[in-house]
């Protein structure tokens, strides 16, 4: 079944939602990334290891705590976090994909593909 205008999907890659666009109308099922660049990254083992450790981080906090993508990043990469950054903050976005976490800024949930500067993760209330 083709999609139609209003139409959306997740990227299996960043995590940002897809729209709906007229040249994919005859294999919108088949659309899994937003991007060329997506297509090529896939989820790499460093991407799973980051998604574990979000959710662990947050399983050893109070109901409701938040925890900073760098934690994240900082537990996977050791000295050489920073490199993972973005990679952290994908990983949360496919998360909130798979409805296990929500991306706050400011205490408010908020879209995690439009999101810029810093964000909050915590579990889907």
């Amino acid at each position: 079944m083709a999609g139609g205008p209003g139409d959306e999907k997740t990227c299996a890659t960043c995590g940002r939602r897809i729209e709906w666009r007229k040249k994919w109308e005859r294999d919108w099922d088949e659309v899994r990334y937003c991007s060329k660049a997506c297509r090529r990254h896939k989820v790499d083992p460093t991407d799973e290891r980051l998604e574990r450790s979000i959710l662990d981080l947050l399983d050893r906090r109070a109901g409701g705590a938040t925890i900073c993508p760098s934690e994240a990043a900082r537990e996977v990469g050791g000295d050489e976090w920073r490199d993972l950054m973005e990679p952290a903050r994908r990983a949360a976005r496919r998360l909130v994909a798979a409805g296990e976490v929500e991306i706050t800024q400011q205490g408010s949930v908020v879209d995690p593909s439009t999101a810029r500067g810093p964000i909050r993760v915590r579990r889907t209330r």
